[in-house]
């Protein structure tokens, strides 16, 4: 997996100069992916982040939820996560940890991140995974195909496998999922 050049030869990937976690927090839909063995089929992927309670040993909790195949149909699944800010300010950093399952630690690099914190990229440092997410279930093509071609040309990233995500939510889709308040009436599709 990764990039067809060695890990090793290639220049580290660099984080965004600022990001600011409390902004950071709240629901990211996942657009884009060079998917981890749970993401090769997934659609409606949704990540909501939130500030980890005073007195816990990480930073951040996440709620990764997804359906395993096509939208809508297929069963929803759930992988909480707990996340770690690297260095001294907690408060502003793109350098995460996150830990999907214990006791795996992975690198969580926020390579893009645009300034209203309306979309991000991810990345991992052997470039093996990748995520495109927004605040909205709808990405426009140019912002997402602007943002695969800051992966492959800024980041040296082969796009080898990266797919994107489908986001098709009815009424009742958005409900069960608690996303109410988050995706608008307008984009959703009808009952079927």
């Amino acid at each position: 997996m990764g990039n067809s050049a060695s890990s090793a030869s290639l220049p580290a990937l660099q984080t965004v100069s600022n990001c600011e976690t409390a902004k950071f927090m709240g629901t990211w839909f996942v657009h884009g992916v060079k998917p981890t063995f749970l993401e090769k089929t997934n659609s409606n992927a949704v990540e909501v982040y939130s500030l980890a309670p005073e007195g816990k040993k990480h930073d951040i909790d996440i709620d990764f939820t997804y359906n395993s195949k096509e939208p809508i149909t297929s069963p929803i699944k759930s992988a909480p996560q707990k996340g770690w800010v690297v260095g001294d300010d907690k408060k502003n950093s793109g350098n995460w940890k996150v830990q999907p399952f214990w006791p795996a630690k992975l690198d969580y690099l926020i390579l893009e991140c645009s300034d209203d914190y309306d979309y991000c990229v991810i990345g991992y440092p052997s470039r093996a995974y990748a995520w495109i997410m927004a605040r909205k279930p709808v990405m426009d093509d140019d912002t997402f195909n602007t943002l695969k071609e800051k992966l492959e040309n800024k980041h040296i990233y082969s796009l080898e496998g990266f797919r994107r995500v489908p986001q098709k939510w009815t009424k009742s889709e958005r409900e069960k999922r608690g996303l109410v308040d988050v995706i608008p009436d307008d984009i959703l599709s009808k009952e079927e």
